[in-house]
Protein backbone atom coordinates (compact mmCIF):
# COMPACT_ATOMS: atom_id res chain seq x y z
CA UNK A 1 0.00 0.00 0.00
CA UNK A 2 1.26 3.33 -1.11
CA UNK A 3 1.48 6.92 0.04
CA UNK A 4 -1.02 9.19 -1.89
CA UNK A 5 -1.95 12.77 -0.74
CA UNK A 6 -0.32 14.51 2.45
CA UNK A 7 -3.59 14.47 4.62
CA UNK A 8 -1.66 15.97 7.32
CA UNK A 9 1.51 17.40 8.77
CA UNK A 10 2.50 17.56 12.59
CA UNK A 11 5.36 18.41 14.33
CA UNK A 12 6.52 14.91 14.83
CA UNK A 13 4.77 13.08 12.25
CA UNK A 14 3.58 13.57 8.77
CA UNK A 15 -0.43 11.60 7.52
CA UNK A 16 -0.78 10.32 4.24
CA UNK A 17 -3.89 8.94 3.12
CA UNK A 18 -3.61 5.79 0.81
CA UNK A 19 -5.94 3.42 -1.55
CA UNK A 20 -8.06 2.60 1.35
CA UNK A 21 -10.17 5.35 2.29
CA UNK A 22 -10.14 3.35 6.13
CA UNK A 23 -6.42 3.67 6.58
CA UNK A 24 -3.69 5.93 6.49
CA UNK A 25 0.72 6.35 6.65
CA UNK A 26 2.17 7.73 9.73
CA UNK A 27 5.48 9.06 8.59
CA UNK A 28 7.61 9.61 11.82
CA UNK A 29 9.82 12.50 11.36
CA UNK A 30 13.09 13.50 13.44
CA UNK A 31 11.98 16.73 13.92
CA UNK A 32 11.88 17.64 17.53
CA UNK A 33 10.09 20.48 18.80
CA UNK A 34 9.28 21.41 22.95
CA UNK A 35 7.32 24.30 24.54
CA UNK A 36 4.73 24.51 21.97
CA UNK A 37 7.21 24.70 19.30
CA UNK A 38 8.93 27.63 20.82
CA UNK A 39 12.00 25.03 20.85
CA UNK A 40 12.82 23.51 17.63
CA UNK A 41 15.83 20.91 16.25
CA UNK A 42 16.25 17.20 15.28
CA UNK A 43 17.16 14.04 16.91
CA UNK A 44 19.25 11.93 14.41
CA UNK A 45 17.32 8.51 13.83
CA UNK A 46 14.38 9.75 16.21
CA UNK A 47 11.80 9.14 13.58
CA UNK A 48 12.49 5.02 12.95
CA UNK A 49 13.00 4.90 16.64
CA UNK A 50 9.53 6.37 17.42
CA UNK A 51 8.40 4.23 14.97
CA UNK A 52 9.65 1.20 16.57
CA UNK A 53 8.66 1.71 20.16
CA UNK A 54 5.26 2.97 19.40
CA UNK A 55 4.35 -0.01 17.16
CA UNK A 56 6.24 -1.83 19.69
CA UNK A 57 4.23 -1.02 22.97
CA UNK A 58 1.23 -0.72 21.04
CA UNK A 59 1.25 -4.52 20.20
CA UNK A 60 1.76 -5.15 23.88
CA UNK A 61 -1.40 -3.08 24.86
CA UNK A 62 -3.31 -4.76 22.29
CA UNK A 63 -2.07 -8.39 23.50
CA UNK A 64 -3.31 -6.84 27.12
CA UNK A 65 -7.13 -5.93 25.16
CA UNK A 66 -6.40 -2.34 24.36
CA UNK A 67 -7.70 -1.27 21.10
CA UNK A 68 -5.33 0.87 19.14
CA UNK A 69 -4.91 2.23 15.42
CA UNK A 70 -1.88 0.15 14.77
CA UNK A 71 -2.25 -1.96 11.40
CA UNK A 72 1.32 -2.73 10.38
CA UNK A 73 4.61 -1.21 10.07
CA UNK A 74 5.79 -1.07 6.76
CA UNK A 75 9.08 0.31 7.03
CA UNK A 76 11.79 1.85 9.38
CA UNK A 77 9.95 5.01 9.56
CA UNK A 78 6.33 4.29 8.08
CA UNK A 79 3.13 2.45 9.56
CA UNK A 80 -0.07 1.79 8.06
CA UNK A 81 -2.85 2.93 10.96
CA UNK A 82 -7.00 3.03 11.36
CA UNK A 83 -8.41 6.38 9.98
CA UNK A 84 -10.27 7.97 13.23
CA UNK A 85 -11.05 11.26 13.85
CA UNK A 86 -9.23 12.52 16.83
CA UNK A 87 -10.77 13.27 19.97
CA UNK A 88 -9.11 17.11 20.60
CA UNK A 89 -7.84 15.85 24.23
CA UNK A 90 -4.59 15.36 24.97
CA UNK A 91 -4.98 12.62 27.93
CA UNK A 92 -1.69 13.01 30.89
CA UNK A 93 -1.15 10.17 33.02
CA UNK A 94 0.99 10.66 35.68
CA UNK A 95 2.52 8.48 38.26
CA UNK A 96 5.26 10.78 39.82
CA UNK A 97 6.01 14.60 39.96
CA UNK A 98 7.75 15.94 36.97
CA UNK A 99 7.49 18.87 34.58
CA UNK A 100 4.77 21.15 34.63
CA UNK A 101 2.79 19.28 37.39
CA UNK A 102 6.19 19.79 39.31
CA UNK A 103 5.81 23.61 38.33
CA UNK A 104 2.42 24.04 38.85
CA UNK A 105 2.21 22.11 42.52
CA UNK A 106 5.34 23.25 44.24
CA UNK A 107 6.27 19.40 44.53
CA UNK A 108 9.91 18.46 43.82
CA UNK A 109 10.76 16.30 40.87
CA UNK A 110 10.25 12.78 41.71
CA UNK A 111 7.98 13.27 44.00
CA UNK A 112 6.01 9.98 44.35
CA UNK A 113 2.41 10.83 44.12
CA UNK A 114 -0.30 8.96 46.22
CA UNK A 115 -1.94 8.55 43.54
CA UNK A 116 -2.05 8.19 39.87
CA UNK A 117 -3.29 11.56 38.11
CA UNK A 118 -5.14 11.87 34.93
CA UNK A 119 -4.88 15.31 33.01
CA UNK A 120 -6.58 16.72 30.01
CA UNK A 121 -5.27 19.68 27.75
CA UNK A 122 -7.65 21.00 25.16
CA UNK A 123 -5.37 20.12 21.48
CA UNK A 124 -5.13 23.79 20.24
CA UNK A 125 -2.14 24.86 19.37
CA UNK A 126 -3.27 28.95 18.86
CA UNK A 127 -4.16 28.42 22.82
CA UNK A 128 -0.97 26.34 23.99
CA UNK A 129 -3.08 23.16 24.52
CA UNK A 130 -4.81 24.16 27.61
CA UNK A 131 -5.55 22.50 30.46
CA UNK A 132 -9.25 21.30 30.60
CA UNK A 133 -11.79 19.54 33.07
CA UNK A 134 -14.65 17.38 32.53
CA UNK A 135 -16.84 20.49 32.49
CA UNK A 136 -14.65 22.56 29.93
CA UNK A 137 -14.52 19.25 27.59
CA UNK A 138 -18.72 19.52 28.12
CA UNK A 139 -19.33 23.07 27.10
CA UNK A 140 -16.97 22.85 24.12
CA UNK A 141 -18.55 19.87 23.24
CA UNK A 142 -14.97 18.05 22.80
CA UNK A 143 -15.94 14.42 23.98
CA UNK A 144 -19.18 13.03 25.21
CA UNK A 145 -19.76 12.03 28.75
CA UNK A 146 -19.45 8.29 28.00
CA UNK A 147 -16.57 8.87 25.50
CA UNK A 148 -14.72 10.57 28.23
CA UNK A 149 -15.37 7.78 30.83
CA UNK A 150 -14.22 5.53 28.85
CA UNK A 151 -10.98 7.58 27.65
CA UNK A 152 -10.16 7.90 31.22
CA UNK A 153 -10.49 4.14 31.74
CA UNK A 154 -8.05 3.19 28.85
CA UNK A 155 -6.04 5.54 29.74
CA UNK A 156 -5.42 4.32 33.32
CA UNK A 157 -5.47 1.19 32.12
CA UNK A 158 -2.49 1.91 29.58
CA UNK A 159 -0.86 3.10 32.52
CA UNK A 160 -0.71 0.00 34.34
CA UNK A 161 -0.23 -2.39 31.65
CA UNK A 162 2.75 -0.26 30.79
CA UNK A 163 4.01 0.82 33.69
CA UNK A 164 4.77 -3.40 34.72
CA UNK A 165 6.13 -3.67 31.31
CA UNK A 166 8.62 -1.04 31.62
CA UNK A 167 9.59 -2.32 35.61
CA UNK A 168 10.96 -5.19 33.49
CA UNK A 169 13.92 -3.53 31.48
CA UNK A 170 14.71 -1.04 34.47
CA UNK A 171 12.56 1.73 33.07
CA UNK A 172 10.22 3.86 35.52
CA UNK A 173 7.07 5.22 33.80
CA UNK A 174 6.76 8.72 34.91
CA UNK A 175 4.60 10.29 32.95
CA UNK A 176 3.12 10.19 29.75
CA UNK A 177 1.03 11.84 26.95
CA UNK A 178 -2.06 9.51 24.60
CA UNK A 179 -4.42 10.32 22.29
CA UNK A 180 -7.50 8.45 21.28
CA UNK A 181 -9.80 8.68 18.20
CA UNK A 182 -13.35 7.65 17.21
CA UNK A 183 -13.49 5.04 14.53
CA UNK A 184 -15.91 5.34 11.34
CA UNK A 185 -18.18 3.03 13.74
CA UNK A 186 -18.14 5.32 16.74
CA UNK A 187 -15.39 3.43 18.74
CA UNK A 188 -12.83 5.00 20.88
CA UNK A 189 -9.25 3.62 20.20
CA UNK A 190 -6.02 4.37 21.42
CA UNK A 191 -3.81 6.93 18.06
CA UNK A 192 -0.92 8.61 17.89
CA UNK A 193 2.16 7.49 19.04
CA UNK A 194 3.70 6.06 22.64
CA UNK A 195 7.51 6.59 22.45
CA UNK A 196 10.17 9.11 24.18
CA UNK A 197 8.79 11.94 22.58
CA UNK A 198 5.55 11.25 24.26
CA UNK A 199 6.01 9.93 27.58
CA UNK A 200 8.70 10.50 30.82
CA UNK A 201 10.88 7.16 30.95
CA UNK A 202 13.68 7.12 33.97
CA UNK A 203 16.00 4.53 34.53
CA UNK A 204 14.67 2.65 37.70
CA UNK A 205 17.72 2.40 39.29
CA UNK A 206 20.17 5.54 38.55
CA UNK A 207 17.15 8.14 37.47
CA UNK A 208 18.89 8.79 34.32
CA UNK A 209 16.45 10.57 32.15
CA UNK A 210 15.73 8.52 28.87
CA UNK A 211 12.55 10.92 27.31
CA UNK A 212 12.73 14.44 24.99
CA UNK A 213 13.58 16.17 28.64
CA UNK A 214 17.13 15.54 26.92
CA UNK A 215 16.32 17.71 24.19
CA UNK A 216 14.12 20.13 26.21
CA UNK A 217 16.47 20.96 29.15
CA UNK A 218 19.82 20.60 26.73
CA UNK A 219 21.14 17.85 28.67
CA UNK A 220 22.98 16.28 26.02
CA UNK A 221 22.94 12.42 24.95
CA UNK A 222 19.38 12.91 23.40
CA UNK A 223 19.98 9.94 20.89
CA UNK A 224 21.66 7.82 22.97
CA UNK A 225 18.98 7.82 25.19
CA UNK A 226 16.51 7.21 22.81
CA UNK A 227 18.52 4.53 21.58
CA UNK A 228 18.89 3.19 24.67
CA UNK A 229 14.94 2.46 25.16
CA UNK A 230 14.79 0.82 22.30
CA UNK A 231 17.49 -1.34 22.82
CA UNK A 232 16.02 -2.12 26.09
CA UNK A 233 12.23 -2.84 25.06
CA UNK A 234 13.28 -4.83 21.73
CA UNK A 235 16.16 -6.77 23.71
CA UNK A 236 18.88 -5.70 21.08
Amino acid sequence: MGKKGLLYEGKAKKVYETEDQDQLIVSYKDDATAFNGLKKGAIEGKGKINNRISNHLMKKLEDKGIKTHLIEEINDTDTIVRRVCIVPLEVIVRNIAAGSLSKRLGLSEGTKLKKTVLEYCYKNDELGDPLVNEYHIDTLELATAKELGQISSMALQINQILTAFLQEVHIELIDFKVEFGRTAAGDIILADEISPDTCRFWDSRTGEKLDKDRFRRDLGGVEDAYEEVLRRLMGE
